[in-house]
């Protein structure tokens, strides 16, 4: 009898610790207090704004009057200006070129990284820097020096007799040296690059070079298909930065985009309308349009990530 009681009682005990029982589990008030700053700010500072922009992008709404409600009438003439155009234009020659030239760079001083040469942390430091300070406004007024007309560049051009242009002050040019300026901010990349290829095994070079395959058979058959996880993180990640850019065209053209609204990205078209022209319900327009642009632009890598992403399963 005392031991079929000792078992009930330790039934009852078992019972009191399970959810439902006498005896509840702590309640997550102390985690919703810490967490509680976040939600604030996270509510106030991007839910809240994101909601108002939306709403104003189907207003008539110039900072001075009360909003006006006018429909579709803000996309309607969104889609009919010439300039809108021109600066996604503009913007999709920035992402489409200078994106694979990073990566690609990135890439490469990567492997270069990667081979264990003396000094690695120095040098993985250094590459660093360029994302770092890339999208300050110092850099952006220090590469307006180096491609002006007697800037650093042309200065070199000339010890051989080559007259240049003023980079940034030529239409055909002034987007090629923002180009430049975003695949030299290659830092953020080659890290993400190096770490993925410190995780891939050493055995699998070892055995392709019993076989016989050279580097860039090895680089081909073996890094790049187990790399292409990270390929595509970085991908992702550096078309949703290159669509946002902003401060280099700002800096470097001075505000206006120019010359001949060939530097006029569409965030600095969009940063004109609101501030300049305080037509801050086409700017709502605009800013919602890039939010879905860049949305497919991220679900069509996903779509298309399941041909050439390659996992270990």
């Amino acid at each position: 009898m005392s031991s079929l009681g000792e078992l009930r009682s330790l039934a009852v005990r078992r019972r009191k610790g399970r959810p439902g029982g006498r005896e509840k589990y702590p309640d997550n008030k102390p985690a919703l207090l810490f967490l509680l700053p976040w939600l604030i700010g996270l509510l106030g500072l991007t839910v809240g704004p994101m909601a108002a922009s939306l709403y104003l992008s189907f207003t008539d709404y110039n900072l001075l009057q009360p909003p006006e409600w006018a429909g579709f009438g803000n996309f309607t003439a969104m889609f009919a200006d010439a300039r809108f155009w021109n600066s996604f234009r503009v913007t999709g020659v920035y992402v489409v070129v200078g994106v694979p030239l990073q990566l690609a760079l990135a890439l490469a001083l990567a492997l270069l990284l990667d081979k264990g040469m003396r000094g690695l942390p120095f040098y993985r430091s250094v590459f660093y820097l360029p994302s770092l300070m890339g999208g300050s406004v110092a850099i952006a007024i220090l590469w307006r020096q180096v491609f002006g007309k007697d800037g650093l560049v042309n200065g070199f051009l000339g010890w051989f007799g080559i007259d240049a242009p003023g980079w940034i002050g030529h239409p055909d040019f002034a987007l090629g040296t923002l180009i430049a300026l975003h695949v030299w901010t290659f830092g953020s990349p080659m890290v993400i690059f190096l770490a993925g290829l410190r995780q891939i095994p050493e055995m699998f070079y070892e055995a392709a070079a019993i076989d016989g395959a050279g580097r860039v058979r090895r680089f081909v058959a073996i890094t790049l298909p187990l790399l292409t996880p990270i390929v595509f993180f970085n991908l992702v990640l550096q078309i949703i930065f290159a669509f946002q850019a902003f401060t280099q065209a700002y800096v470097v053209s001075g505000g206006t985009g120019g010359p001949g609204d060939a530097t006029m990205f569409y965030t600095l078209l969009l940063y004109k309308e609101a501030f300049t022209e305080l037509d801050m319900g086409y700017a709502s327009a605009m800013a919602w349009f890039l939010v879905l642009v860049v949305a497919a632009f991220t679900a069509l890598n996903f779509w298309l990530s399941k041909y050439w992403v390659f996992y270990d399963d």
